[in-house]
């Protein structure tokens, strides 16, 4: 590589709060700067569910999860039931049930740098629509606030996983119209089996086809957590025992989930105790602070090399 190459492939200055700058590369993976791809005149938040309770299974429901809920409390002093949706029928922002209940979808298209906005004004539509409304996607939404502004930041996520789309049908308008349980059909036949881990925080079991995995988003910034997983490998204690394989990590909202390959013939809760003890080899590895071994450092190159970012 050239040197003037080099010098125009140099990152721009970093930006504060989490956000990324225009000239930085753009946080989807595409290597691009920002101004370049996502950033059409706004800035990007890296870490959109930064500061909302769960952050880890925020990211888990949207990105690796087909069909699960859970209840959202909002900020006092409004008082309103709100039910979180990985999806909605045909992929809509948000639903007012008849009874007034908001449902707000988490799988929608990103409208702007900011996934965090976009929800927040699914939400602030659906809380002033009439009972009965679906609330349709389109358009940046503009300044305003944040899922973090219009929720109780006290409030646990409590996720519960269904085998399918049923929780869409209600004894309601928005429930029984043929475009709806056409687009419940469609869904219904795409699930895969999947199961959150008690024991630990945000680890889902999933079975696709022939093949089971265990993809698990963690709270630990990103080279952190390559050093210690390059010292686990290294140490022979990357797996999860016999049959399990790492296979590699996603970067998803600016934090990595690993996901390792499993005997497909294991029921989900084979891996509790499993996951637990590797938790626990994860922190002990996190806490070293010594420079990488050689050994370490190569294997920390090929954990960076087996990275998927979700877009």
């Amino acid at each position: 590589m050239s040197r003037r190459t080099a010098a125009r492939r140099k990152p721009g200055p970093a930006a504060p709060d989490g956000v990324v700058s225009p000239r930085q590369p753009c946080p989807c993976g595409s290597g691009r700067r920002y101004k370049n791809c996502h950033g059409a005149g706004d800035v990007a938040v890296a870490r959109p569910f930064d500061g909302l309770a769960g952050e880890c299974d925020w990211i888990a429901l949207r990105e690796l999860v087909p069909s699960a809920t859970a209840p959202l409390r909002l900020a006092p002093p409004v008082d309103r039931e709100v039910l979180l949706a990985t999806v909605l029928p045909l992929a809509l922002p948000a639903i007012v049930r008849a009874d007034g209940r908001v449902l707000l979808g988490l799988q929608v298209h990103v409208r702007s740098g900011d996934v965090s906005r976009d929800l927040a004004h699914a939400l602030e539509q659906a809380l002033a629509a009439e009972p009965g409304t679906m609330i349709p996607g389109g358009g940046l939404p503009g300044p305003g606030p944040r899922l973090q502004d219009l929720l109780d930041p006290r409030a646990p996520l409590a996720p519960t996983l269904h085998d399918d789309f049923g929780f869409w049908l209600e004894d309601d308008a928005t429930g029984r119209t043929a475009e709806v349980r056409a687009s419940l059909e469609r869904a219904n036949a795409a699930v895969t089996p999947t199961v959150r881990l008690s024991g630990v925080d945000a680890a889902y079991w999933c079975r696709l086809g022939d093949k089971a995995h265990l993809r698990w988003v963690v709270p630990y910034q990103e080279d952190a957590l390559l050093d210690a997983l390059a010292r686990l490998g290294t140490a022979g204690s990357l797996t999860l025992g016999d049959g399990t394989r790492f296979a590699g990590s996603f970067r998803a909202h600016g934090l990595l989930a690993p996901v390792w390959d499993l005997p497909v013939d294991a029921p989900a809760e084979t891996w509790e105790a499993p996951a637990a003890a590797f938790g626990a080899r994860l922190t002990e590895a996190l806490a070293g602070t010594g420079p990488l071994t050689a050994a370490e450092r190569r294997a920390r190159d090929g954990l960076r090399g087996r990275q998927l970012t979700l877009r």
